[in-house]
């Protein structure tokens, strides 16, 4: 029987509990599932035009409560790029993919209610969701959440809860609440489920292209839900012989807020400690940042006044290479930056995103706020409405560079509704 596991430990849990995380170190779980065998991208034709076709792929076979999420059109943005438009998904966000994995198996479970916490899209998807399902819900989101997407949250019937501070404050609020009795944590990301909703992301590029995938996927990155679950897409095809070639992951961040961009140029496994990214983008040491440990990153951008580490410096277009800025604030304060969706400081996947972008030989790539303002433009001007969040990747591949040689693919997650055009700086 499919059930939880922890991959740090080994803990496991049963499905039908509501245990929102490994109570031996309050890690997230991972999902003990194996996808079946036998179908090819042929073998779909006919079936729900919905993520819900990929049926042998997903640890859930059927919705009730399906707004017919999924199968999202890709298009040419250039002879190289093509952009996915996830936008164009019920609630206007690629968080759909998750959330209706979620929200389906919390109707299952019949929990007294159902608590989460969002930056704004994926608050936005668990109450369309759970209105959907009949569940009460709570959508706890940080102060400055952009105004349309609280009205979205709202709409649904759903109860907001703005909490002062950021994103972690958020968390951490809805973590206390999710340990009350008779509550479902609808968590994108402590509840594999959600991930499993995110990979058909990757199964619908696979079909589409013929039973291959691009030589490389850039995705956006803050908790890392839709790259973990390309990641999983991408190892269960392999394991099925239905691809050979692994396609490279791009990994985007908000310069303002770049953690995992940091660990990674740093080569660290996992974050940095507190004020590690700190004196990297303040350049304390040269050239190379130092680390609280006495060690150094090499590489490490230096400020204001400053020289540049190899590799640390800006690319073209602004675009800065892995590890070219901060792991976050000043004593866990979250920079400000218009890419809200992913501004995450500490994310608890963090390890797991780490492996998953090394395994692949991609990289990652950090876009500064007037790189996000003129893709969001650019993108307008071709006809395409995006959020500011799901215009980063755009904002990284456009400058090109190495990292995006070949194929490319970028999603574009969230609708420009949500947050308008980003005001001039």
């Amino acid at each position: 029987m499919t059930s939880y596991h922890c991959p740090v430990d080994g803990t496991r849990s049963a499905i039908t509990a509501l245990t929102w995380c490994c109570p031996v170190c309050r890690g997230p779980w991972d999902l003990d599932f194996t996808p079946a065998r036998g179908v090819a991208a042929n073998a779909l034709a006919g079936r729900a035009d919905s993520l819900w076709r990929y049926k042998e792929f997903l640890p859930l076979d059927t919705s009730a409560i399906s707004l017919g999420e999924g199968r999202t059109p890709l298009v040419p943005l250039t002879d190289t790029v093509s952009a996915k438009l996830d936008f164009l998904m019920p609630t206007l966000s690629f968080k759909d993919r998750g959330a209706v994995m979620l929200g389906e198996l919390a109707r299952r479970l019949g929990p007294d209610r159902v608590v989460a916490d969002s930056s704004g899209n994926a608050g936005t998807s668990f109450a369309a969701y759970c209105a959907r399902a009949g569940l009460p819900c709570t959508v706890y989101v940080p102060e400055g959440t952009s105004a349309k997407k609280t009205e979205q949250i709202r709409a649904h019937g759903a109860r907001l809860v703005t909490v002062p501070g950021g994103r972690e404050a958020t968390a951490r609020a809805a973590r206390a609440a999710a340990d009350e009795p008779g509550v479902f944590y609808a968590s994108h990301v402590f509840n594999p489920y959600f991930l499993h909703g995110t990979k058909t992301y990757a199964y619908e590029l696979w079909e589409d292209l013929g039973g291959r995938l691009p030589e490389a996927l850039a995705v956006p990155v803050g908790n890392g839900t839709l790259l973990l679950g390309v990641a999983l897409a991408v190892a269960e095809l392999r394991a099925l012989g239905l691809i050979t070639d692994r396609p490279r992951l791009i990994a985007v961040q908000a310069e303002a807020v770049s953690p995992l961009a940091a660990a990674f140029r740093a080569g660290a496994d996992d974050l940095l400690p507190v004020g590690a990214g700190d004196l990297l983008r303040d350049g304390e040491g040269g050239a190379d940042g130092l680390l609280p440990d006495g060690g150094t990153v090499p590489g490490g951008d230096v400020g204001a006044g400053g020289v540049p580490g190899p590799g640390g410096g800006a690319g073209a277009g602004g675009v800065r290479g892995a590890g070219g800025n901060a792991a976050g604030g000043a004593g866990g304060v979250e920079p400000a930056t218009l890419a809200e969706g992913i501004a995450i400081p500490r994310p608890p996947r963090a390890r797991q995103i780490l492996a998953a972008v090394r395994e692949s030989g991609g990289t990652f790539l950090t876009v500064p706020e007037d790189g996000i303002r003129e893709a969001q433009r650019d993108l307008a001007a071709r006809g395409l409405f995006v959020e500011t969040t799901g215009v980063a990747c755009w904002a990284a591949v456009r400058a090109g560079g190495d990292a995006v040689r070949g194929e490319v693919v970028v999603p574009l997650c969230g609708s420009g509704l949500k947050t308008g055009m980003a005001a001039s700086a």
